[in-house]
């Protein structure tokens, strides 16, 4: 899109001409129209099911969704379409890897301090199985620490599974160098990109990542659509998670021949109008253009920065250029949750408060967690304002 112009792309998002601003885009995305009607299209033109029958119908729909994969694929630099498979959410993709690989008692997972549950969770539940869970430790002010990183491996190291842009504080860990170090030593990378993708162009094979998962619906995208991207070779190698229709190539009373990926991953039928639809997500951030995303978002929280510093305790750096989209703080005194429900009730102004799903964080520090402000090419240096004056009121009330 030459020009952007955010006063234009606001009219592609009716819930914006209500009165609300908002602030809560690291946990979901708001859909533009041009993704709705897409999804309608299916089910008004073509609601059959893809890959089984051999109609018309079923044909476009398998069509519309192969396109999805391509653009997901272009989209993240990705070599093959073979290489995208579809999710209900990240989630279900981290715990697909989880899942798939052979583990063996003493093998170790190293995971950053910031995980949010979906990228910590599924390696504690291996526990039980004698996987050995490692903790790589931050520096204090949220950013990475490359020794600890370094510390943390051993003979056993398998896989390290490591949150691109974490939701707490919007910080990027520096995942090329990481995943240079965890080749050298022979370990698989998996990372978690629900809070880049978004908001970042991505590269994955320039970033060299053998699994890299996120949601769409982070990404203007519906909910229960995710893509887990996986390097070919690595996807032939692990075991399938869930299984029955389209995974399969044949069956017999004594056994089955797995399908190729990423039909050997995609068990039962999908969300076909979620796909297509994410697909039509995919080409309005790619005309809207990464480069103004994070253009918009940097200039947002500076200002959101600059108005606020010294009034709240801000989680993560104090450069709001090392924060990405997102403003995470606390009002000493306060309950986050307090602070929450009086900014929606004074000027409609949604955001989140609590843990963000980073429980472990909070509970290492014996904290109950923030208020968090995310921000998105969408909204407004005015939004802004009215925000950072309605969170200088609630300070006065302390």
């Amino acid at each position: 899109m030459f020009g952007f112009n955010v006063d234009k792309v606001r009219k592609d998002f009716p819930v914006l001409n209500e009165k609300i601003i908002y602030f809560d885009s690291a946990c979901m995305s708001l859909k533009p129209k041009q993704v709705v009607e897409k999804m309608n299209e299916y089910y008004y033109k073509y609601p059959a099911c893809s890959g089984r029958s051999g109609h018309k119908l079923a044909k476009q729909v398998e069509n519309e969704v192969d396109l999805a994969r391509r653009e997901v694929q272009k989209l993240i630099g990705a070599g093959s379409s073979e290489e995208i498979i579809f999710t209900k959410n990240a989630t279900e993709g981290i715990n697909l890897v989880a899942n798939a690989i052979s583990w063996e008692k003493g093998d170790e997972v190293i995971v950053s301090d910031k995980e949010h549950n979906s990228n910590l969770i599924p390696w504690l539940k291996l526990i039980s199985q004698g996987v050995v869970v490692k903790v790589c430790k931050g520096n204090e002010d949220g950013t990475f620490n490359m020794k600890n990183f370094k510390d943390c491996f051993s003979k056993r190291t398998r896989l390290v599974a490591i949150v691109h842009v974490s939701n707490l504080d919007g910080v990027e860990n520096p995942i090329a160098e990481i995943v240079k170090i965890s080749h050298e030593k022979g370990v698989w990378i998996l990372v978690d990109g629900c809070q880049s993708f978004p908001h970042k162009a991505i590269d994955v094979r320039k970033l060299d990542v053998d699994f890299f998962a996120f949601s769409g619906h982070k990404a203007l995208g519906p909910t229960g659509v995710g893509v887990l991207y996986g390097k070919k070779e690595l996807l032939n190698k692990l075991n399938q998670f869930i299984v029955g229709g389209q995974t399969v190539l044949d069956s017999t009373y004594e056994g089955y021949d797995e399908e190729l990926p990423p039909k050997k991953f995609e068990a039962g039928l999908q969300d076909y109008a979620g796909i297509i639809g994410f697909g039509e997500a995919c080409r309005y951030l790619k005309n809207i253009g990464f480069r103004e995303i994070e253009k918009q978002e940097r200039k947002l929280n500076e200002l959101a920065t600059s108005l606020l510093n010294g009034k709240v305790e801000i989680i993560g750096p104090l450069d709001a250029a090392l924060r990405g989209g997102i403003f995470a703080f606390n009002i000493r005194g306060m309950k986050t949750h307090d602070v929450a429900k009086m900014l929606d009730a004074s000027k409609g102004i949604a955001v989140r408060s609590g843990a963000f799903c980073v429980h472990s964080w909070f509970n290492a520090r014996k904290m109950d967690g923030a208020v968090r402000a995310s921000f998105y090419f969408y909204n407004t240096e005015e939004e802004v304002k009215i925000f950072a004056k309605e969170v200088e009121k609630i300070c006065e009330l302390v």
